[in-house]
């Protein structure tokens, strides 16, 4: 069964959220998604500057598999990508809730509570169902 940090928010595309002390958002894809990958050999981060909207793809994560792209859960402003991913993006492989986080966001006004983030309650009820 794969990891799920009870501190953390989820999405149905399986990206995590982490609220940082400043208020911003870490953001990144869950064990389960990476185990589904396999393992990573490049990983795009979104720009600093950028603003997102809720559901835009912002980031790609790639392995000897497949092609996968990253959305972004709430609107907001792309703060900084994870750098380190470009030279070791198996660290997403690694470390997917820690050191292989993808891009932090400064959410716009209002988008954390509008955003349909999961539980990991709600999360594993997802993964189950795609179990089946």
């Amino acid at each position: 069964m794969s990891q799920l940090p009870q501190d953390l928010k989820y999405t149905k595309s399986h990206e995590w959220v982490r609220t940082r002390a400043d208020g911003s958002l870490e953001i990144g894809i869950t064990d389960h998604a990476q185990h589904a990958l396999g393992d990573l050999v490049f990983v795009e981060v979104p720009e600093a500057g950028r603003a997102v909207k809720s559901g835009d793809a912002c980031a790609v994560v790639e392995s000897v598999k497949a092609a996968s792209d990253v959305y972004a859960p709430v609107s907001g402003e792309i703060l900084e990508g994870n750098a380190q991913l470009a030279s070791a993006p198996e660290t997403v492989n690694g470390d997917a809730y820690g050191a292989g986080w993808l891009y932090r966001l400064k959410p716009a006004a209002g988008a954390v509570q509008a955003a349909q983030l999961l539980s990991p309650q709600d999360y594993q009820k997802v993964l189950d169902a795609e179990a089946g």
